[in-house]
């Protein structure tokens, strides 16, 4: 016998608000991830992206590149981390660096994406050297470098990041303060908008468990202050499903939109450890990415499920009413999944990618790659209408390898 979709009555006070446009509580997203109408939640964030994006959705042409995976930390979920020495263990030469540059122009990338794992024995001017020679090769692509915690690993190496001992908003400012240096260096350098990685989730407890050694909420989120202060678009991530439980998720969710009004609000009174002055700088996507335990040393646990990816991308875009993209990343989440999230909050699902060694999916290798015919193709199955963007979501125009951004007094770029 067939029965209608169960349809959850409790949900009719967050329907409300969310029709009229209003702020989520904690609350709010609680219930959203309790109530058994799991189809209503995802309706409700289709009417939310809808407001923002109508039928558009978006891709890239992108490339990421990842320079290192020796790493000083052996954080439990991690599959990508090696040791010097291991058989797998690599770091790329600035030759290699700028071959890849030009094999991404060549392809007509907009964008390369570059992360790696905190690498102890590489020095401090590798890094700016790094992004000169790329844009030196490719000087048309937008380079999106470095997480928050490669940022703090930097500012170490670089013995700029003063103040970890020291408590209260003296040691703030001193760590604030050698994050700047940094990130001014790489800006001149070439930087144009960081990646959103290593937030994984918001919690004390999760980090000390999960993650021992990296950064915690409070320095990943004072390094993005740092960055859009300094006129830095960059991303945010939150790596769910592992030892996390949903209230935590609904946290880390409530932490970014309280950074992110911040930004929004444009202007920095001077009380804080940045000084006073224009916040040019935002969140721009939320990723919600689900852990995958093959490999790493929490393989016990058994990862998300697909309903509880659909929910979680969801209620990102419900909670996070002020972040104006939330991606369905299609490395992590399929590309046949990403198609539906597209009907459940999402509005882009990355690019071409091409090479990716950070997570592989049911026995996918480090070269992950889809055309764009296959992206386009993708967004049109799932009734949307696929438009290419750039890093900071301009619309691209493209004759082959050679584009440029729409509306920018036609200037051609990449040609």
């Amino acid at each position: 016998m067939v029965t209608a979709p169960r349809i959850d009555p409790a949900l009719d006070g967050v329907r409300r608000r969310v029709e009229a446009g209003e702020r989520l509580s904690l609350d709010d997203g609680d219930l959203l991830y309790r109530t058994p109408d799991i189809w209503s939640v995802c309706e409700l964030a289709d009417v939310a992206r809808r407001r923002l994006h109508g039928d558009t959705a978006y891709y890239n042409v992108n490339r990421h590149l990842n320079y290192s995976n020796v790493c000083a930390l052996s954080c439990s979920f991690c599959d990508f981390f090696a040791k010097r020495g291991d058989d797998r263990a690599y770091t790329r030469s600035l030759r290699e660096i700028r071959a890849e540059a030009e094999r991404a122009a060549e392809a007509g990338a907009t964008e390369m994406h570059i992360v790696g794992g905190l690498d102890p024995y590489l020095p401090w001017e590798y890094y700016p050297q790094m992004l000169a020679t790329i844009r030196e090769a490719a000087p048309s692509i937008h380079i999106k470098a470095f997480t928050a915690v490669e940022i703090v690993h930097l500012a170490k190496v670089a013995r700029v990041y003063k103040g970890a001992t020291l408590g209260g908003e003296e040691g703030r400012a001193a760590r604030m303060e050698g994050i700047a240096w940094v990130l001014e260096r790489l800006i001149a350098a070439g930087l144009g908008s960081l990646p959103g990685g290593g937030a994984e989730v918001f919690d004390d407890r999760v980090h000390d468990e999960a993650f021992k050694g990296k950064i915690r909420s409070d320095v990943w989120l004072d390094v993005h202050r740092v960055a859009h202060h300094l006129g830095l678009n960059s991303n945010a991530t939150m790596l769910y499903g592992h030892i996390e439980d949903r209230h935590e998720r609904l946290a880390h969710m409530d932490m970014l939109r309280r950074v992110q009004d911040d930004a929004l609000a444009g202007f920095d009174s001077g009380s804080g450890p940045l000084g006073g002055g224009v916040i040019r700088g935002r969140f721009q996507t939320i990723i919600p990415l689900p852990f995958f335990p093959d490999g790493s040393a929490l393989e016990r646990l058994p990862g998300p499920s697909g309903l509880e990816n659909l929910r979680t991308l969801a209620i990102c875009r419900l909670m996070l009413d002020n972040f104006p993209h939330v991606k369905a990343f299609w490395i992590m989440q399929t590309l046949g999944m990403a198609q539906l999230m597209l009907q459940c909050g999402a509005d882009d699902i990355d690019g071409t990618v091409v090479w990716y060694d950070i997570t592989k999916v049911g026995g996918a290798g480090t070269h992950q790659e889809v055309s764009v015919a296959d992206l386009q193709r993708a967004i049109r199955e799932a009734g949307f209408t696929p438009v290419e963007r750039d890093t900071l979501y301009r619309r691209v125009g493209r004759e082959g390898k050679n584009w440029w951004v729409e509306g920018d007094l036609g200037a051609r770029l990449g040609e």
